[in-house]
């Protein structure tokens, strides 16, 4: 079921999925990535576990409110404020939340500055917020070269763009053989429903504003870090150092994954999933001090 959400001046495109009275799960993608990026059979598996399952489309993503390419009057924190007006949209007091890459990122802020309303995390692919340790690996060379090409890219060229998009997916998964007609699904969904596909790339212009000077270390929630083996965005090593920092996380590592939700991968992370989040209910959630 779809619903748009209102907050303070934006509008958040979400998507529900299964029965509200059942526990939640708030699904926050990365940068670029509107909610179809969490594919629509993850999202009800997880729904059929027995969980009221939300995503939705950041800002510059998707039918949420965007602003013209180049121009992103906002920073991280205000992403991190979006997830929270999401669940306030939903009357959520409380719910279990799940962040890819950026999504991730944000959801250790929302964890942070209200803990009372996170009852668990899990972290996909993503990295320390607020790291103090030694340098962490970044994104693959050849993907840094492929976004340089947009510099030349014809937006106007909807084949383009596709093919575009099409090798992104492509660098971005692991040693899994690519599954290029499902990947090209979700982009013709995409480029079907974006309001500008240039503004998505407003995110690579994001800052933060707060000093989250070793953030990661003070999550008192529980955690889940699902990272792919082979990721070329963010590297293995960001999950190691996530399951290192946070207080009794726990690192699942998926072979031949890249920085995707491939098919081969949906019924794992499921199960991982909904394992954890039944061993947290189990458990009296954190009510620490806020950041």
């Amino acid at each position: 079921m779809e619903r748009v959400v209102r907050a303070s001046d934006i509008e958040i495109s979400t998507e529900s999925f299964g029965d509200a009275g059942n526990p939640a799960l708030v699904l926050a993608m990365g940068a670029t990535a509107s909610k179809l990026w969490w594919p629509r059979d993850f999202c009800e598996g997880l729904a059929k576990s027995g969980y009221h399952v939300i995503r939705y489309d950041h800002r510059d993503t998707g039918c949420s409110t965007s602003y013209p390419p180049g121009e992103a009057p906002y920073a991280a924190e205000d992403l991190a404020d979006d997830l929270l007006s999401v669940m306030d949209g939903y009357n959520l007091d409380r719910a279990h939340v799940a962040g890819m890459s950026l999504g991730g990122y944000i959801a250790q802020m929302v964890a942070l500055r209200q803990p009372e309303r996170v009852l668990s995390l899990t972290l996909i692919g993503t990295e320390p917020l607020g790291w103090t340790g030694p340098d962490l690996p970044g994104i693959a060379p050849e993907f840094m070269l492929h976004f340089a090409a947009m510099e030349t890219l014809d937006w106007s060229d909807h084949g383009a763009v596709r093919d575009f998009m099409l090798e992104a997916a492509r660098l971005s998964a692991g040693g899994n053989p690519f599954d290029a007609e499902r990947e090209l699904r979700r982009i013709d969904a995409e480029l079907g429903r974006a309001r500008d596909m240039r503004s998505a790339f407003n995110h690579g212009m994001l800052t933060v504003r707060d000093d989250w000077h070793d953030a990661t270390a003070r999550i008192s929630q529980p955690v889940l870090v699902i990272h792919g083996e082979q990721d070329p965005i963010l590297p293995l090593a960001n999950g190691e150092a996530l399951a290192t920092a946070i207080p009794r996380a726990r690192l699942v590592v998926l072979k031949g994954v890249g920085h995707e939700i491939p098919q081969a991968a949906i019924l794992v992370m499921i199960a991982e999933m909904t394992e954890f989040m039944r061993q947290v209910a189990g458990l009296t959630p954190p009510t620490g001090p806020g950041f």
